[in-house]
């Protein structure tokens, strides 16, 4: 099963928090647990404070967030503007003020790195395992095998591919002749 969802938001620090509560119930209703939900949130504010802070907005003073889950996986976008600087892992001492953020985004996804696009769009992505959940009827930890999703939510329906991806592998090779980098301190 495939679902998706793209919105933009205000290039402004009150898109993060709108972000997390839109996010947190698309995911919870097709069936992501609460705890990747929690980590997703995360990811999410780390994503989009670094396109606040770091980068200019784009075109009509905005943001994009999506997201796209297929079978277990599931993958976050956040595109901006552009910036002077590459996004990059930093340091994140003890002492420092910021540059956690990419690191956290790291600890929490199986994979992660930077896209750039035509018109000086940065998607900065990340890519987790979400593997499906309900929260009543399930096993243990709310685990339910793939396939018994829509036994188990009668109605469920496979949502539309609203991102307009269909051929794309969420964690491999290049989408659209853009090359995926991870990005790293140099």
């Amino acid at each position: 099963m495939r679902a998706s969802s793209v919105v933009l938001l205000p290039h402004a620090p009150t898109s993060v928090a709108a972000a997390r509560r839109r996010l947190g119930s698309e995911l919870a209703a097709v069936g992501v647990s609460e705890s990747v939900v929690d980590d997703v949130n995360v990811i999410v504010s780390e994503l989009l404070s670094n396109a606040l802070r770091h980068a200019r907005p784009l075109p009509g003073g905005q943001v994009r967030l999506a997201w796209s889950r297929q079978g277990d996986e599931l993958e976050l976008s956040v595109s901006d503007g552009g910036a002077t600087t590459q996004p990059r892992r930093g340091p994140g001492t003890l002492s420092s003020l910021g540059g956690r953020g990419l690191g956290i985004v790291e600890a929490l996804s199986e994979n992660w790195g930077v896209r750039h696009e035509e018109g000086g769009v940065t998607t900065v992505w990340a890519v987790l395992r979400a593997p499906r959940t309900v929260r009543t009827g399930a096993g243990r930890n709310g685990a339910v095998p793939a396939g018994s999703v829509h036994a188990a939510i009668p109605g469920l329906v496979e949502l539309p591919d609203e991102a307009g991806h269909p051929d794309e592998d969420l964690r491999h090779g290049p989408r659209h002749g853009i090359p995926q980098t991870r990005a790293y301190p140099g």
